[in-house]
């Protein structure tokens, strides 16, 4: 059984965060997206993995290594460009030969893992095994049509008149089926390789393809606002730690971590909440479902439900909420005369000021 993670794109609805970043290491928690992917197939049981990369490689290479840390075995499959995900796997074929597969969006966070799909999928043997959740707007996603007795009869992508609520989560489970499936297919109106069309084409030819309904908690971190709730959701299964240095006048409240060479001062910090290693925060209030990476700089501030990544200042501001900022951002008062707004700001930045 063999893995393969898909770790391309250009991240357009993470930008400009994603302009100098790979979208699968943008951090929720002070840790990269991509992480928990490769520690749920690691988990799994799964240690021969193959990442599909663009033009992030250097990026994810960086990160990943050769999957030693994760306690895997790395394979760096280049692809041209994201033509789909239907692509990817055509992309990889020549690596994944004649083996089961899982393929698993390195975007997606997913909590509790695969191991119990990954076991249904070797118990029950199908051609295929996708899996599936409720969501709210089915039109953002691959949406799957059931039959009365749960089987998977139609599939289609970003359908602007969904016929179910269940969308496809970026975890697929394929035998060498695929290969087949993804080799008759053609580009979608898309002009990409559409992996439902895939599924599709072996549905129409009769083979076994089963799904599973997900209870637990998933999201496509495509945006800003789903970074934000899945940090949220990482940190309220924290455990409060403190290898840091926090003084008298400060208080950690509710579970709140500080890493080591971390240092509080005079602040107020409530959980659950995140310190990275060598930041400071200083005369500062950090409030609920904020993760500060490392060496980080927050003074006379406040701040809550937000990320700050590695390197930003935020200096002498009052309340931010619900924001992401970038790595080295600084973020401080305007001057107050003239009175102007000020602003160097990257492609695609969006910034809400009241007059």
């Amino acid at each position: 059984m063999k893995a393969l993670v898909l770790a391309g794109g250009s991240g357009t609805r993470l930008r400009p965060l994603t302009h100098t970043s790979a979208k699968q290491l943008v951090p929720v928690a002070n840790k990269p997206i991509l992480f928990y992917v490769l520690e749920g197939i690691a988990e799994a049981g799964i240690t021969d993995v193959g990442i599909i990369v663009g033009d992030t490689a250097q990026e994810i290479r960086g990160a990943v290594g050769d999957g030693t840390t994760f306690g895997i075995r790395a394979t760096y499959i280049p692809q041209d460009r994201p033509l789909g995900l239907a692509h990817a796997v055509r992309t990889a074929r020549d690596w994944l030969g004649d083996d089961d597969f899982v393929m698993y969006l390195g975007d997606n966070f997913l909590v509790g893992g695969i191991r119990a799909q990954l076991a249904d999928f070797r118990q029950e043997g199908p051609d295929a095994q996708i899996m599936l959740t409720r969501v709210g707007d089915p039109s953002a996603f691959g949406v799957a049509e059931l039959d009365d007795a749960g089987r998977v009869i139609r599939l289609e992508e970003k359908p602007r008149f969904p016929k179910s609520d269940l969308a496809l989560v970026g975890v697929y489970f394929f035998t060498p089926a695929i290969h087949d499936a993804v080799a008759a297919i053609r580009p979608s109106a898309r002009g990409e390789l559409e992996i439902t069309d895939a599924i599709q084409w072996l549905i129409d030819h009769g083979t076994d393809v089963r799904s599973s309904v997900v209870t637990g908690y998933w999201k496509d971190t495509g945006n800003a606002a789903d970074m934000l709730e899945v940090n949220r959701s990482v940190l309220d299964r924290l455990d409060p730690r403190c290898d840091g240095t926090v003084d008298e006048a400060s208080e950690l409240v509710g579970r709140v971590v500080v890493e080591a060479g971390a240092t509080v001062t005079r602040s107020r910090i409530v959980g659950p909440a995140v310190i990275g290693r060598g930041s400071r925060v200083e005369d500062s209030y950090i409030g609920p479902f904020t993760s500060v990476a490392d060496h980080c700089t927050i003074a006379d501030s406040e701040i809550e439900y937000s990320i700050v990544l590695t390197g930003a200042g935020i200096d002498g501001v009052r309340r931010i909420e619900a924001s992401m900022i970038g790595r080295h951002v600084q973020v401080t008062p305007a001057p107050r005369v003239p009175q102007a707004h000020r602003l160097i700001l990257g492609d695609h930045s969006k910034v809400q000021i009241r007059s």
